[in-house]
């Protein structure tokens, strides 16, 4: 029984240290982040080529993406608002489920899936390639370098197509009711529902849910992809492991948010 416990104490030291480092390592980057010679023209470089990939070159598939949801949504409520004579919620509930829940969390999967996975393959096939020691030697901080620019990037990016995810969705949502007859009146009485909806709680919501669970996303790639050793086979591996806390921490940071934001 000792051993057993014992085994269960140490696993749970280990997941402690490891949410530890993690929290540490973002709040280095936002505290670097506000130092001048933290950006010297190579991690500005580096910086923008992620806001490129990460933001940039999503922003399409994104907005294809809040179109679809948008469309489901409306078509999902419609028929109950229509039953119920309440088709000026349209705007309302659209904030109820997309801005304080769903645009977040989908946003924060696709940029995971599509440039996080890509985050940690680059940075441990560097590894490996020994290009990290390469910029240590050259007197390049790698933190400064690899991490910062990225996981800042990553953030960013984040939070800006989370702004695109909801203003298509909702624009989508609302031609939807007009070509479905829900009645969702002029659209500038229905701009007027949707400002009156949101609050400053959804404002915090929103900053949170895209900003830290982006960071941390970033942070968690990064190291992952950093802690490679020697071999290209451990790539694959750490790309899973990357996925698969940057999802549970997703989670995480959204129902603490929820539950302290709406409770």
């Amino acid at each position: 029984m000792s051993i057993w416990l014992g085994r269960i104490g140490a696993n749970a030291i280990g997941k402690l240290r490891i949410h530890s480092d993690t929290a540490a390592i973002v709040w280095g980057v936002f505290c670097a982040a506000f130092r001048r010679d933290t950006w010297p023209r190579t991690v500005r470089n580096v910086f923008a080529r992620q806001i490129l990939f990460t933001g940039y070159e999503a922003s399409r598939f994104i907005a294809l993406l809040a179109v679809m949801v948008g469309i489901s949504v409306v078509v999902q409520m419609q028929v109950w608002l229509a039953r119920v004579g309440q088709t000026g919620l349209l705007g309302p509930v659209l904030v109820m489920v997309i801005v304080r829940e769903l645009g977040p969390l989908l946003v924060n999967f696709i940029v995971l899936g599509r440039s996080g996975t890509a985050m940690a393959t680059e940075l441990g096939n560097m590894k490996v390639a020994g290009e990290v020691n390469v910029l240590d030697a050259q007197g390049l901080d790698p933190f400064i370098y690899l991490v910062v620019p990225r996981v800042l990037g990553m953030a960013i990016s984040v939070f800006c197509l989370t702004i695109i995810f909801i203003i298509v969705s909702f624009f989508s949502g609302y031609l939807i009711g007009l070509l479905l007859g829900a009645n969702p009146g002029p659209f500038v009485l229905f701009v007027e529902s949707v400002f009156r909806a949101v609050s400053p709680q959804d404002v915090v919501n929103v900053l949170v849910k895209t900003f830290i669970p982006g960071a941390m996303t970033g942070v968690i790639c990064c190291m992952e992809g950093l802690s490679v050793e020697a071999s290209i086979t451990e790539v694959p591996q750490v790309m899973t492991r990357a996925v698969v806390r940057s999802v549970g921490a997703l989670f995480v940071v959204s129902a603490i948010m929820s539950i302290l934001t709406y409770v």
